[in-house]
């Protein structure tokens, strides 16, 4: 017998003892993060699946793991003989969750969900979809299960400081109670999601992959706050530090005690999206009255979106730093591919290696992509050590990577052609390059949402009856996680508007399943514009600093703004980068970066 089927039967039990019919488990935390602690992996543990996103349901007789289209290969290969049915998300004919559930059970069947991994508009959302089906929270169900299960992260937090915010503490909190106090006066707002927490109490740590973040909760009122940590995890210093910026420390699981304490503030100010259903419970049971936040994104994090201009140099620095590893990167591949001994994996972590070189360096934004000729194609694609291949000198490499700085996050697409691209390659890779200089140049007026400028990256696959399925463009974390909201540039419907300070991708993409994928991505700043309208007007600084293949481009193919803009990009990639750069390498930058 499998270690899954192992594992499912040993919930089984669980279920049958606890008389539930189904369980639902997603792949997050009880902070609802991208990355998880290897502590909260459960889906991982019970499917054997390690693609970040997806969900699996279990009854009693049947097993099925939802996904998207990133994971549809990696799925089919890690569910293999575990008994669990692969469900592809946003295919033709794949029922939902709430439709295969009504099909397995009978009304009134008991569905359960851990209390602490669903928010309560989740929770409401999915109870009103199951119906006649009974959806109920219960506690954590894998401590009974999984032995050896890893404890909580003991990793030491740090704080920044405000030559690298740009802010304190102090002044943080002061401007979100006049955001809370416009709402009411007398209330408890709790804090959940960890990049919030961070960038609210100017906080990091180690505890997830890729985001410097640390298990923290928090609660403001009118004239407290609290950050709840193992309190191990902070030095005396630091400890003090914060106190005298407003901030009282209590342990990670204090939060219950302290809201008892503060039952006077009459109101609870919460965000239902970002409140799990067991928070919501101790809530809930203190006896405040629960209004929604007037912000549904949340205070703190609209607040984060917008940049301040010590954040926005942070990036650019970082963006040097990253700049030059990524040219001693491209470098050393094409010396080393004639070898025969460079894979996608070794590749990846020789990348790594020149990011290290670098003092400010913390660790990869992100698990690094880098796709190899069909690999490309997949457009999430991670390497393992079965599906690793050797690069040769031949074909197109996508390499989608990224790096923390202690003053800047960044991410950062190339696509390199390594021997002589055919004709379609070029036409291909024109395209979508075309796509990202529109909408690097684009000026848009005050009040525009992201969704209004996505066509100008897609127009020319357009023309060509070709797409790409993924966004557009998402936020960036100042030294906080790669993937951030509000804003967001995608064909679905976003009403947040795109304002000055608030960093975003542009990285539109094509993927030729069997053959290659092309995407170029770089991040970019809002700015406001000074035009001749008289209305107020956007565009964006493209902050990456790499060079652009220049080998696939079908230059007819360009218009001279496109010219013109490919041109001054790499002017100003080689200014940026050079001064930092051997000689060899200048000569290399040179030839990478020069005019067309």
């Amino acid at each position: 017998m499998s270690p899954i089927v192992e594992k499912l039967k040993a919930l089984r039990k669980y279920m049958s003892a606890q008389n539930i019919a189904a369980i639902i488990i997603p792949s997050n935390d009880p902070h609802f993060s991208e990355y998880v602690a290897d502590r909260w992996k459960t889906r991982e543990w019970i499917s054997g699946f390690t693609g970040s996103a997806g969900t699996v349901v279990i009854t009693t007789n049947n097993a099925a793991l939802w996904t998207d289209s990133r994971y549809f290969i990696q799925a089919e290969k890690e569910l293999q003989n575990s008994g669990i049915e692969l469900k592809k998300l946003r295919i033709e004919g794949t029922e939902s969750i709430e439709d295969w559930l009504k099909q397995q059970l009978t009304a009134r069947s008991k569905i359960a969900i851990d209390k602490d991994l669903y928010s309560i508009a989740e929770f409401e959302s999915l109870k009103k979809s199951l119906t006649p089906l009974c959806l109920v929270p219960i506690d954590d169900p894998f401590d009974e299960i999984w032995n050896s299960r890893p404890g909580l992260p003991s990793e030491k937090a740090f704080l920044i400081t405000d030559d690298i915010t740009g802010e304190s503490v102090s002044s943080k909190l002061s401007r979100l109670r006049e955001i809370l106090n416009q709402q009411n006066e007398s209330y408890i707002y709790p804090v959940t999601l960890l990049d919030e927490i961070a960038w609210l109490c100017n906080i990091r740590g180690n505890d997830i992959s890729y985001n410097p973040l640390v298990l923290t909760y928090a609660l403001v009122t009118p004239k407290h706050a609290y950050l709840f940590i193992n309190t191990d995890k902070l030095t005396h210093e630091d400890k003090a530090t914060l106190e005298e910026q407003g901030i009282t420390i209590h342990g990670y699981d204090d939060i219950d005690k302290i809201v008892k304490h503060h039952q006077k503030e009459r109101f609870c100010i919460f965000n239902p999206k970002k409140t799990a259903v067991g928070t919501f419970r101790i809530l809930e049971e203190a006896g405040f009255d629960l209004i929604n936040e007037n912000d549904p994104n949340g205070t703190i994090t609209s607040l984060k979106s917008i940049k301040n201009e010590v954040e926005q140099e942070g990036f650019r620095k970082a963006m040097v730093d990253d700049g030059v590893a990524l040219v001693r990167f491209q470098r050393w591949l094409e010396q080393e591919i004639k070898s025969g001994n460079v894979t996608e994996l070794s590749a990846a972590n020789c990348l790594f290696e020149f990011r290290k070189q670098n003092d400010n360096f913390i660790d990869n934004s992100f698990s690094s992509i880098m796709g190899y000729k069909e690999h490309g194609a997949i457009v999430h694609y991670a390497a393992t050590p079965e599906s690793d291949i050797t690069i040769k000198p031949e074909g197109f490499l996508l390499f989608d990577t990224g790096g923390q700085y202690r003053y800047g996050t960044t991410d950062v697409t190339r696509t390199i052609h390594l021997s002589e691209p055919n004709e379609q390659e070029k036409e291909d890779y024109t395209l979508v390059l075309k796509g990202m200089i529109a909408l690097s140049m684009a000026k848009f007026p005050a009040g525009t949402r992201g969704v209004q400028l996505d066509v100008l990256a897609r127009q020319y696959l357009w023309s060509k009856g070709k797409n790409y399925m993924h966004g557009t463009g998402h936020g960036i974390g100042h030294f906080l996680n790669v993937h951030e909201g509000p804003q967001s540039i995608r064909m679905e419907e976003n009403p947040v508007v795109l304002k000055p300070g608030m960093i975003t991708s542009n990285e539109p993409g094509l993927y030729i399943e069997g053959k290659y994928g092309i995407r170029i991505e770089n991040l970019t700043l809002c700015k406001q514009e000074q035009l001749e309208a008289t209305s107020s007007f956007m565009g964006f600084e493209t902050l990456t600093l790499a060079p652009i293949d220049l080998k696939p481009i079908d230059i007819s193919m360009l218009i001279p703004a496109e010219i013109d803009w490919l041109n001054r990009y790499h002017k100003m990639v080689f200014e940026r980068i050079s001064p930092r750069l051997n000689s060899d390498e200048i000569e290399w930058l040179k030839e990478k970066t020069k005019a067309i």
